[in-house]
């Protein structure tokens, strides 16, 4: 394949991928339940999934943020009593970040909320279509998280 058709294939590629990704987090943050934004509901589900704790720089490099920006979440989600947040007794320098019951009821109720909305993106690509393109999506974040 010659340079110039890949360097297409490239651009038509990531052009597809930013779009779909605008898209899918704008209909994603209108389903959200009233206050509650993706970057919330991003780490309110990382928690839940993981069910430990975590050190705000652990969250930020998750989610390929800076530490400022996680810090802003993570006060965000502690005002709203979605996480708790304690000092590291071995190194008082250090906090750890843990869901909240009331964060794990408000993560539920996103999900209810979302569900439905990807469910029926799904559905209407064709569950087989989808699932035969996520090895490649893996593989492709993969690759991108080792730059």
């Amino acid at each position: 394949m010659s340079q110039d058709r890949t360097d297409d294939i490239a651009v038509a590629l990531f052009g597809e991928l930013f779009m779909a990704d605008q898209l899918a987090r704008n209909r994603i943050s209108k389903v959200l339940p009233r206050g509650m934004e993706l970057s919330h509901f991003s780490v309110l589900n990382h928690l839940a999934r993981i069910g430990d704790e975590r050190t705000p720089a652990q969250l930020a490099r998750a989610f390929h943020v800076t530490r400022g920006a996680m810090t802003n979440t993570l006060a965000r989600l502690e005002w709203a009593g979605h996480i708790h947040i304690r000092p590291d007794w071995d190194d008082a320098r250090r906090k750890f970040v843990a869901i909240s019951p009331a964060g794990r009821a408000a993560r539920d109720a996103a999900v209810q909320a979302v569900t439905p909305l990807i469910a029926e993106v799904v559905e209407s690509l064709g569950a087989d279509r989808v699932r035969a393109v996520l090895p490649v999506l893996r593989e492709m974040r993969a690759r991108l998280e080792q730059d």
